[in-house]
């Protein structure tokens, strides 16, 4: 699980922020008000992210941004602010946020900064492939393998999204339409990409069968 600090001075907006930050599965480990709490409660809690607003009672989030990384902290940061003033998202930007959400803003587009951090974390490996880097980074069209298309990946993706349980790539591709083969080359793939994780199937004597499921929060049981 994701653990949070959440940064923002309106108690009432804090509150209703936590409530959507825990129901995508984020852990709010603190809430702070100011830039000296702010960066109090990063040197004491150590957050995996920073919800980051900019107007705060004792200066900017973009000095706390600033302070941070001249401190050596690397912890990802999305800003969540009203601050809608080119210069400001630059500022941001260039110290390293991962993403500007400007208020107000949708459930949606918060739930999907948190998926993107969330996949940025998964992410290991000694090296990576340029193709690997580009989805990392998320750029638009970033190319996919040969033999992968991306409407059938996205059918696979939503088809998992909604499924509680871990499917063979014969029910994939029973689902979708598509070939065992070919489920297994999209299953594969996305599991290379750290999207999906394996359960297996032992009922039959011989090597067990592969399942596959969309990957869970840390944390988050089977039955969830």
């Amino acid at each position: 699980m994701m653990r949070v600090l959440l940064v923002e001075d309106d108690r009432w907006v804090a509150r209703v922020n936590q409530g959507l930050l825990e129901q995508g599965g984020a852990e709010v480990v603190g809430v702070a008000g100011t830039v000296q709490e702010a960066l109090r409660l990063v040197a004491q809690l150590q957050p995996d992210l920073l919800l980051l607003d900019v107007y705060l009672p004792d200066g900017t989030g973009v000095e706390v941004l600033l302070a941070l990384r001249a401190a050596g902290h690397l912890l990802d940061v999305i800003m969540l602010t009203a601050a809608d003033d080119l210069t400001t998202v630059r500022q941001a930007l260039a110290l390293g946020a991962l993403d500007y959400i400007i208020k107000p803003f949708e459930q949606s587009r918060l739930q999907g900064a948190l998926e993107r951090v969330s996949s940025r974390r998964r992410l290991s490996g000694p090296a990576l492939t340029q193709q690997r880097l580009d989805r990392f980074l998320g750029l638009p069209g970033a190319a996919l393998p040969k033999g992968i298309e991306e409407g059938t990946l996205g059918r696979i993706r939503a088809m998992l999204d909604d499924e509680a349980q871990a499917l063979s790539a014969e029910e994939v591709g029973a689902r979708i339409g598509v070939s065992r083969v070919t489920a297994w080359r999209y299953l594969e793939y996305l599991l290379a990409q750290d999207v999906l994780e394996l359960d297996f199937s032992y009922g039959l004597p011989g090597r067990p069968s592969k399942l596959y499921r969309r990957r869970r929060a840390r944390g988050q049981s089977q039955e969830d």
